[in-house]
């Protein structure tokens, strides 16, 4: 099965063209589930595990690849549907998400199929499983449910959000109170993240959950006369979101003439070599890993030194 994700980097060329490729897997019997091909390293068959004393009770052990030591998650069991009782002949997808590697237990790898972030859209509301996805999609008459890992890792182990003291300019936070600030991300932690962090800046956040709400939303603003390059410090995007993606997302702020000049910064879990290229590609103002509240904070502040004294 590693043999399947050998030509990831030809797959480059689908981003910026609101694409994707989703490896598909089950969980248990039935469901299938999805993660994107851009976070996978390699797909292996179960190997024989170390234990973690002490570890989240979702953790089953660790395993050596990529000459390092990998947590493995049971992935079923960390989205609620109970731990996997059988592990002969299953498999973990190791992958990279937010600068940290980690390996999920799953049933079975079933295939990689190609589509159109069009084709992929938010899951419904409610309780239960919804809460660990962010998108949903049809295949072949079957539902397809893409899981929000950055919940789960979240879960696992929680990210710490509070900015150093000796980052914050507390001339500039007294200066940037009430700014707006539009953050667009389909994962609700990942929306918390930026939430809790530019919060410590005196800045307000109004968030968007996809680029098709966000250019709704900005579009909204324009065609009332606002001048939303004024109105928002800038706008801080994920990558991967149903409807449409952050690179599509900033190609049509560049293309209308009253967005245009928005600031704009790609925030995303995708590897940082590939996301500069892509910053290039589309227009972005600018790229950042998650989750580095600094970074973030610092980003945030110098961004607003520009706006607020745009001639200095």
């Amino acid at each position: 099965m590693a043999s399947v994700l050998d030509s990831v980097d030809q797959r480059t060329k689908l981003v910026g063209e609101n694409r994707l490729e989703l490896l598909l897997f089950r969980l248990q019997r039935g469901s299938l589930f999805a993660l994107n091909v851009f976070k996978i390293q390699e797909v292996q068959t179960m190997p024989k595990l170390t234990s973690m004393p002490q570890s989240h009770p979702h953790i089953i052990g660790v395993t050596h690849a990529r000459g390092r030591t990998i947590p493995v998650i049971d992935l079923g069991a960390a989205i609620g549907l109970g731990p996997l009782q059988d592990r002969t002949n299953c498999n973990i997808i190791i992958s990279e998400y937010n600068r940290t590697i980690q390996a999920f237990m799953v049933k079975s790898v079933d295939r990689i199929v190609n589509m159109n972030w069009e084709e992929i859209m938010p899951p419904p509301k409610g309780a239960g499983r919804s809460h660990y996805l962010t998108a949903i999609t049809k295949l072949d008459d079957q539902l397809v449910e893409v899981i929000d890992v950055e919940k789960v890792l979240q879960e696992v182990s929680p990210y710490n959000t509070t900015v150093n003291p000796d980052v914050l300019d507390q001339e500039l936070v007294s200066r940037a109170q009430g700014l707006e600030i539009l953050a667009v991300d389909d994962s609700t932690v990942g929306l918390a993240q930026v939430r809790e962090t530019v919060q410590q800046l005196g800045v307000k956040l109004i968030s968007a959950s996809d680029g098709a709400m966000a250019l709704k939303m900005l579009k909204g603003w324009a065609d009332k006369g606002i001048d939303v390059p004024k109105k928002l410090v800038m706008v801080i995007t994920d990558a991967e979101m149903p409807e449409m993606d952050g690179y599509r997302l900033t190609r049509e702020i560049r293309d209308d003439p009253r967005l245009k000049d928005l600031f704009v910064v790609l925030h995303t879990s995708l590897s940082g070599s590939f996301n500069e290229a892509m910053v290039e590609k589309v227009g972005c103002d600018g790229f950042l890993s998650k989750f580095e509240p600094d970074k973030l904070a610092i980003t945030v502040q110098n961004r607003i030194k520009d706006y607020l004294d745009p001639n200095t």
